[in-house]
């Protein structure tokens, strides 16, 4: 008979005394607290949230540690792609052709601008109104409807701004334009009486060079979101989404997530999104090869073309990286950048057997949150050759997410359709790592845009097939608030 650790053994006491105290409050059913009571698979906690992957880490460098399975050549490979993921990139012609090429339209001279420190960027701080700052951790995609198309989710990019709006620019290239970000107060209040006042956020554009937009443009704001772990993401076998799929639909309730299939732009295939908001990104691989271009305007094999429309001659007539000769980005380099963001190893749970955060813990499932946050997987392995098995195959990773994209209501729907995902499906963000955010970043915006103060706050904005979980947690009592809290960022 397996028996598992004193501490571990413990823990599951606790978990189904809290399961037992909730099975007659409408939080949790009879069935469900028997079940917690079941034997724990190894590290039932998940403490070793990326298994051999997993470093001990907090503080301000808590996302910035590699794999803890790394030999001495994959740490030398890590920190190559460390130094071109954080330096920033020079506007062409330059000294130097390893990193010349900047813009010509841009919102960030480096990675590690957007995602500092690893971390998680935020909208500016517009908590006095009318945000004049511009933002760097978050960008805005545009796209607009394809008229007498028979696909309601059939866009093109807008035709003078292209698919992403970009505030900065080189030299003698006007920015694109400015954004301008206000907030309104969205009130409520729990079962208990607590107020609440969530803050809800507008966006528009100034300044705007190139003329006006199209009328029907749909904009969707993304803000760039943590990234240890992402590796383990792309390890997850695409069978095992798929299953989360046949799941939700077939228990028949409201939970029916969907997998978003989209075009992979390295091998040309339709494949399962696991990555961006809406999951519209299917490797680790385009999504850096994209964002380089988005974000920073650097060519590569796969996306080869700058991000000029027509309409903007400036751009277009602007000098290119590598002497105008080819990518500005080479496929060597770019996998090195891959390959540091792939290695970033996920730091290990803090206070797992913390009594609070295990009553968080059995409130967490009894909510149903734990339908779309799916604790744990065991991985597949990654197509980077440098990471075969045991370095990635075979870990037990505990990432809380399904990877699917789900309905998320009206107040949270940005109306742009991505992929298959339409404009009020979002991804279900992996919830590891969330409580260092703070230590990290100095701020605890969530969800896609950064609205969220906080993981409560975030809980609030659910509705759509999340609007049951809502419910629930706005009849929990202040400490049950608490320890929810407290479990999540223990994560």
């Amino acid at each position: 008979m397996h028996r598992p650790p004193a501490a571990a053994g413990a823990a599951l006491i606790v978990v189904a005394a809290v399961a037992a105290s909730l099975a007659g409050t409408g939080l949790l059913s009879p069935t469900e607290a028997v079940a917690d009571e079941k034997p724990a698979p190894a590290d039932p906690l998940g403490e070793q949230t990326g298994g051999a992957t997993t470093v001990p880490a907090a503080g301000r460098n808590a996302f910035s540690f590699p794999f803890a399975n790394l030999d001495d050549d994959e740490r030398q490979r890590f920190a190559v792609g460390n130094s071109f993921f954080r330096r920033n990139w020079v506007e062409a012609p330059a000294s130097t052709t390893a990193r010349d090429g900047l813009g010509p339209h841009f919102i960030a001279r480096s990675c590690g601008a957007c995602h500092d420190q690893d971390g998680r960027g935020a909208p500016p701080d517009f908590r006095r109104g009318l945000s004049a700052e511009q933002p760097t951790g978050l960008l805005l995609r545009l796209s607009v409807p394809v008229r007498g198309g028979d696909d309601p989710l059939a866009t093109t990019p807008e035709p003078v701004y292209g698919d992403q709006f970009n505030n900065r620019a080189i030299g003698d290239v006007k920015p694109e334009g400015q954004v301008q970000i206000r907030r309104t107060p969205v009130p409520g209040r729990f079962a208990d009486g607590t107020r609440y006042t969530l803050q809800a956020p507008h966006y528009r554009f100034s300044d705007l060079a190139y003329g006006p937009m199209r009328r029907d443009v749909r904009v969707s704001p993304r803000v760039a979101p943590q990234l240890a772990g992402v590796g383990l993401l792309e390890a997850i076998a695409e069978s095992d989404i798929l299953a989360n799929e046949r799941a939700q639909a077939e228990a028949g309730g409201p939970i029916r997530g969907r997998a978003n299939r989209v075009l992979d732009a390295w091998s040309g295939e339709q494949r399962v999104g696991r990555f961006g908001w809406k999951a519209n990104v299917p490797t680790l691989a385009h999504q850096t090869a994209g964002a380089f271009l988005g974000d920073i305007g650097i060519t590569s094999r796969v996306f080869p073309k700058e991000a000029c429309t027509d309409a903007q001659r400036d751009c277009l007539a602007a000098p290119r990286g590598a002497k105008g000769e080819g990518p500005e980005i080479d496929d060597t380099t770019l996998g090195h950048v891959v390959f540091y963001q792939a290695t970033l190893a996920p730091a290990a749970r803090r206070s797992p057997t913390d009594e609070q955060v295990l009553r968080g813990q059995a409130l967490f499932h009894a909510a149903q949150c734990a339908v779309c946050h799916r604790p744990s997987y065991v991985t597949a392995g990654a197509p980077f050759p440098a990471l075969s098995s045991p370095k990635v195959a075979g870990q037990t990773i505990w990432p809380y997410t399904d990877l699917l994209v789900h309905d998320m209501g009206p107040a949270l729907a940005d109306g742009r359709p991505d992929g298959q995902a339409n404009g009020r499906q979002w991804k279900t963000p992996p919830l590891w790592g969330v409580g260092l955010i703070r230590d990290v970043n100095g701020h605890q915006r969530l969800l896609h845009d950064g609205r969220a103060d906080g993981v409560l706050e975030a809980v609030l904005w659910h509705g759509g097939e999340a609007e049951a979980a809502k419910q629930r947690v706005l009849k929990m009592s202040a400490a049950e608030r608490a320890a929810l809290v407290k479990f999540v960022e223990s994560l």
